[in-house]
């Protein structure tokens, strides 16, 4: 009834026991790295609602709090209580350690991550850009606390001190751009401070920030990791076990996890994930080809494609576009470029009709799930251009997608 403990070092490595001494690719760790955790026959993980689990019958088998030689997030098999832990989200972090190269920790939100990791590091400053605009009211609230002062991402190393934080959003948020983590690393352990990346743009296969000399990585799970839009979850991950055994205890007091439900669709989510991210990577970086090119082309056809595109667009951003940065960002981004980019419309009034003329984007704000979405980003964003659109590709053709934003662009010529 009580299968014996499982322990985290049986389960942080990114090698599957039933192959020992092998590496095993992506899509195999997705489907195999939880297997340790079938205690039942399904082949589907069953959903698990408890809250609260029966401690064992044999007076034997009970161990006080105190007496535990690790902590609870040590037994991957036995609850106690969901705050602690559950069936659900301890198998989504099970497969996600495989997959991150570091030990999960998964929280309720993006957000909810990014505050446990300023918990942990308490740091006295901030490195970071502009970004995903929720970040900066979760620093908002530390100044408010702690004094935590802010600083411009690419600020004199000089203004660090030990103990700070550079946090590198990579690609970013909205423009789909990227940055050189390596750089940053550098910077960072320079002078004792630490590098927080936050790759949620880039999920695995695309980037592993570890590999590049991040600290810390972050995601916002309800993207990719959800994938299907309706997973609302954030994840920390790290190669530091100290952090992590500090991490899961501080989740306990801030209460911030991951409900059963959302354990359990982010499990069957990640079993697709490598096939996914590939899939919608490249038809993004398909399609901000094709806009790029029509935007260079010399003297168009009146009323061609490359003619109405030119009319209606100003500018792409995508890491795919970044030319010069060729020789390191194919090293840190070897399996794609990520499937969000952003558009600048030659007016405002085209940003904001363009949605409407679209048949198969959905406008909507958040990215990463199957159908695609665009999200003229000022009705979620203060700070952004009023010009700019950002677009989170889905897993349509490519070519149809092409076609619907043309006839758009057309329609708001016309119009």
């Amino acid at each position: 009834m009580y299968p014996p403990p499982l322990t985290v070092e049986s389960l942080f490595t990114p090698q599957l026991a039933m192959l020992p001494g092998q590496d095993v690719g992506a899509s195999t760790r997705s489907l195999h790295a939880d297997d340790i955790l079938n205690v039942v026959p399904d082949v589907t993980p069953p959903i698990h609602v408890a809250t609260t689990f029966r401690y064992p019958d044999d007076p034997e088998k009970l161990t006080p709090a105190a007496e535990l030689t690790g902590g609870y997030e040590d037994n991957k098999t036995s609850h106690v209580y969901s705050r602690l832990s559950a069936p659900n989200f301890t198998r989504f972090e099970t497969i996600l350690s495989a997959l991150l190269n570091g030990e999960a920790i998964s929280y309720s939100s993006g957000l909810s991550a990014f505050h446990a990791a300023l918990v942990l590091l308490n740091p006295r400053r901030i490195s970071i850009g502009n970004g995903y605009h929720g970040c900066h009211g979760v620093i908002d609230l530390f100044t408010r606390l702690t004094g935590l002062q802010k600083l411009d991402l690419n600020c004199p190393a000089e203004q660090l001190e030990a103990g700070d934080v550079i946090h590198l959003e990579t690609p970013v948020n909205p423009e789909g751009t990227s940055f050189k983590i390596e750089e940053y690393a550098k910077k960072a352990h320079s002078r004792g401070a630490y590098l927080i990346v936050d790759a949620t743009f880039a999920p695995p296969p695309l980037q592993d920030p570890f590999k590049w000399g991040a600290d810390l990585v972050m995601h916002s799970g309800s993207k990719y990791f959800g994938g299907h839009g309706d997973v609302l979850c954030g994840v920390l991950a790290t190669q530091n076990k100290e952090w992590s055994r500090q991490l899961f205890k501080d989740r306990v007091f801030l209460g911030s996890v991951m409900g059963n439900m959302e354990g359990w669709l982010g499990t069957r989510s990640l079993r697709t994930l490598e096939v996914r991210v590939q899939r919608l990577s490249q038809n993004a970086t398909n399609l901000v080809s094709w806009l790029h090119n029509a935007l260079q082309t010399q003297n168009p056809s009146a009323d061609s494609d490359e003619d109405v595109t030119q009319k209606a667009l100003k500018e792409v951003f995508h890491s795919s576009l970044q030319k010069s940065d060729e020789s390191w960002l194919l090293k840190q981004m070897p399996n794609g470029f990520g499937p969000v980019f952003s558009i600048t419309m030659n007016e405002e009034e085209y940003a904001r009709k363009l949605p409407s003329k679209l048949a198969l984007f959905q406008h909507a704000t958040s990215l990463g799930g199957v159908e695609s979405l665009i999200e003229w980003r000022t009705m979620s964003d203060t700070t952004v251009d009023r010009r700019l659109l950002r677009v989170s590709v889905g897993l349509e053709n490519w070519e149809d997608l092409r076609n619907d934003m043309v006839n758009a662009f057309r329609a708001l010529v016309k119009g």
